[in-house]
């Protein structure tokens, strides 16, 4: 009988980006092996922070979806989605989803049992249901943590209250204590999830496809396709769009480069920082910086090939806190991938480690203005290789979901 997977997360697919991408991935491909799945999930809205069509329509309440013979069901639950998020309104999204799902569990929990119950932080609260279904139906549960969110919230001061960051630890502990299995996506968040918790943490990176995402050698070819010259640079950088990247400091090196105009920056994506960012670039009076929307996924690989330098931005505090989802395929197409990351924190140590991308201090504008010079330079040979092959070799989704199995499912307990 196949074994029963059941993932409890507030992002999931068609979500084209994050943690919703991942977990639509890792449901298709646990179907495809035989498993039957059902997913507690919320309708997409991410990254525009809105739900998107055709599930606007039932946003209010709760639908149901059918698909591959009826080996995956899909439970979506309403929840409040603000329109620009701040820390006190990203906790009331976190809220009405958990709130809407423990619902719903309580629905599904006198069924069929489940083998594995699966949940993503963030939101991390959200392992407070898969503990109960471990306790009510005997499951093994795994935690798996894309973001530390609560020391993010901390650190970036999203809340700034000491008395409920110690409240959130403290929920979060008890969930730790109580998952069969921990894993996490990069060694610094291991690292520091392991100094809450005796035992070992799991590595289960974001993979990519890499059939999907690979090198494309005409790159002349696919610049005119975009609008470019052939002699242009185009500065990429790819990915949701928020306050906490600090996205701002590309505007700066872009109007500190204005007398370079075969230098083109581009800012693709979206979220509620956007509008911003197009605000502040117009006040500049940046022609060199170009905005563009979310790319057809069928059209992302060739888009991704076209620029001569990805963009991996992020604050000081967040290196630790959270490995960007779009390095994985930065690296998978063989970018030059120029990444803001501190001495000392797990994202340096890696891109360091494997020589696959040019390092920067966070948060330092010149250094920032600094790498984009050397990255158009050309003298950055072999990293391209290096991203290659490490997505090749450590991020193939065959490989990543293939180790799933073997530590997860078989070692507990030969699920079935």
């Amino acid at each position: 009988m196949p074994k029963r997977v059941l993932l409890i997360g507030g992002n999931f697919s068609p979500e084209p980006t994050g943690i919703g991408k991942y977990n639509g991935e890792m449901i298709n491909w646990l179907v495809e092996n035989g498993y039957q799945c059902t997913v507690i999930t919320s309708y997409p809205y991410y990254p525009q922070w809105e739900v998107q069509k055709p599930y606007d329509r039932h946003k209010r309440w709760y639908t149901k979806e059918v698909s591959h013979g009826g080996n995956l069901k899909v439970y979506r639950c309403p929840q409040y989605v603000p329109a620009q998020p701040t820390g006190k309104k990203r906790m009331l999204l976190d809220l009405s989803f958990s709130m809407s799902a423990f619902f719903k569990l309580l629905q599904l929990i006198p069924g069929k049992k489940h083998d594995l119950v699966i949940t993503v932080a963030p939101s991390f609260q959200l392992g407070l249901l898969a503990v109960l279904y471990k306790k009510l139906r005997g499951a093994q549960f795994l935690y798996h943590i894309q973001d530390l969110q609560i020391e993010a919230a901390r650190d970036l001061q999203m809340i700034r209250s000491d008395k409920l960051i110690n409240m959130l630890f403290g929920v979060e502990r008890y969930i730790l204590k109580r998952a069969d299995v921990v894993s996490s996506i990069s060694d610094g968040m291991m690292q520091r999830i392991g100094q809450k918790i005796p035992g070992r943490v799991q590595f289960f990176p974001n993979w990519v496809d890499t059939s999907l995402f690979f090198p494309v050698d005409d790159k002349a070819a696919l610049k005119q396709e975009y609008g470019f010259q052939p002699t242009d640079k185009v500065i990429l950088y790819s990915g949701a769009i928020g306050e906490k990247q600090g996205l701002e400091a590309i505007l700066h090196t872009a109007k500190a480069m204005r007398n370079r105009p075969d230098l083109k920056f581009v800012v693709c994506g979206s979220g509620p920082y956007k509008s911003k960012l197009e605000a502040m670039a117009a006040q500049l009076e940046l022609s060199n910086v170009i905005f563009y929307p979310i790319q057809p996924f069928e059209k992302f690989n060739r888009f991704l090939n076209m620029a001569d330098v990805h963009l991996v931005i992020q604050k000081a505090g967040a290196s630790d806190l959270v490995m960007p989802s779009k390095l994985s395929t930065i690296l998978a197409v063989g970018g030059l991938a120029l990444v803001t990351a501190n001495p000392g924190s797990g994202l340096h140590a890696l891109v360091d480690k494997y020589q696959m991308g040019i390092l920067v201090n966070a948060e330092d504008q010149q250094a920032l203005n600094e790498g984009v010079a050397l990255a158009v330079s050309g003298e950055s040979a072999g990293i391209t290789g290096n991203a290659r092959a490490y997505a090749a070799e450590h991020l193939a989704i065959s490989g990543v979901m293939g180790r799933f199995e073997e530590i997860v499912v078989n070692r507990n307990q030969q699920l079935c």
